[in-house]
């Protein structure tokens, strides 16, 4: 098995570190390897504790080398969070070549002249996505490579964030023995898996409901034009069970993993459960309506915030309704209950792939699925090394990392 067909995505959520293997053939995409454990240290989407975030990265990406039987050195990160901000940009430069043919090379020169803008010293680029590229005037071009042109433009989007988000994301991974290969923008990569052309292009709101945190992202025109992040996900259905029923926050997660349903109408009165009280020895039933009177106002309140934040974003019309993904949907009644409170067309996007059919899995596999794309065998946008320099932590490339060390020593007295 090429290494240069092997995809590995990384997604550092709340409640679960996944590490997804995706192996690309023939342009086609294969999961062949996952591996998921518990999160430690990170809160609200946050890393919070580097060294047990570490263990957790460490423990997923053990688990997904286990079951294909390789090693992995390099990763693809997604990255989230209410630190990202996108903004537009706008780069031009003259074709390079005698015959006047755009080639690879002024792609790369206009993108670089995009990403020539004033920032704040606390704040770094991400990455740089192309809306589209002008030649010699001409606009709606998504690719132009080949195309005769004296002059190459682009109107792109320049994503940042927060520098110490950003360092302190790498730092836990290369603490983990892994390079990182690149930054993947999370809702971006969800956007490319889970809606399609003419959703993307109707305009379509995409949400990520996980366990800290919801992530919103506004796609329109085939591209992605707004992004936010409210600070409410499945951990607080989880507090509520937990305070309701008087018992165990860990407790609490398990009930409602196994009998949690968002709709009380959906809910079946036949279906009880023993919880032990807080405080004392003693067990009490519950049926799933009584779950279900704790969890349904809570999801109610989290797709009005929803709602709340996509109109304060100037989306609140949109055409082509809201698309839902993430851990937290997966719990029955949550479509009913989002489409009463978001009075318009919804859906739940499901990666179709063997072994992740789950919409926890979405951004995972939507990075493969990016990178397989836009990065793997091109030097633009995304494809530039928009991360700082890192380097293996395995002893084959630590050889040559001294070696240049050395070179490098010795060329000052040369």
């Amino acid at each position: 098995m090429s290494n240069n067909d092997i995809i590995v995505s990384l997604d550092i959520g709340t409640s679960k570190v996944r590490a997804i293997i995706g192996e690309v053939v023939n342009g086609t995409i294969n999961i062949i390897g996952v591996g998921s454990a518990e999160s430690e240290g990170i809160r609200k989407g946050a890393i919070v504790d580097i060294d047990q975030t570490v263990h957790s990265i460490r423990s997923a990406i053990d688990h997904a080398e286990r079951m294909v039987g390789i090693q992995i050195s390099e990763v693809y990160v997604g990255i989230s969070g209410n630190h990202i901000s996108l903004q537009s940009s706008h780069g031009v430069v003259a074709v390079s070549n005698e015959d006047r043919e755009i080639g690879e090379e002024d792609i790369d020169r206009v993108i670089q002249a995009a990403r020539v803008i004033a920032l704040p010293p606390e704040r770094e680029i991400i990455g740089v996505v192309p809306k589209q590229y002008l030649v010699d005037g001409q606009e709606g071009i998504n690719d132009p490579r080949g195309m005769i042109g004296v002059r190459l433009e682009v109107e792109a989007t320049i994503i940042t964030g927060a520098k110490t988000g950003i360092h302190n994301l790498i730092r836990v991974v290369e603490k983990s023995e892994l390079k990182v290969a690149g930054l993947i923008l999370m809702s971006l990569a969800s956007g490319q898996l889970a809606l399609s052309k003419d959703e993307k292009s109707v305009g379509t709101v995409l949400v990520d409901i996980g366990a800290g945190a919801t992530t919103i992202a506004v796609f329109d025109e085939g591209n992605l034009v707004a992004t936010s992040t409210i600070q409410i996900g499945g951990e607080f259905i989880s507090n509520d069970i937990s305070i309701g029923l008087h018992t165990q926050l860990e407790i609490a997660e398990k009930i409602k993993l196994k009998y949690g349903c968002a709709s009380v109408e959906d809910s079946a009165p036949d279906q009880v459960f023993k919880v032990t009280r807080m405080g004392s020895n003693v067990e009490k039933e519950f049926s799933q309506v009584d779950l279900a009177n704790i969890i349904e106002p809570r999801v109610e309140e989290i797709f009005q915030l929803i709602r709340a934040e996509v109109h304060r974003l100037g989306y609140g019309n949109i055409a082509g309704g809201y698309v839902l993904t993430g851990g937290t949907v997966c719990m029955p009644g949550m479509l009913a209950i989002a489409q009463n409170e978001l009075a318009t067309s919804v859906r739940i996007a499901v990666p179709d792939f063997i072994g992740v059919r789950d919409p926890s899995y979405t951004s995972g596999v939507g990075i493969i699925q990016f990178v397989s794309k836009y990065m793997k065998n091109r030097n633009t946008g995304f494809a530039k090394k928009l991360v700082a320099k890192t380097t293996k932590k395995s002893s084959d490339s630590q050889k040559p990392g001294w070696a240049e060390r050395v070179k490098n020593f010795f060329s000052e007295f040369i």
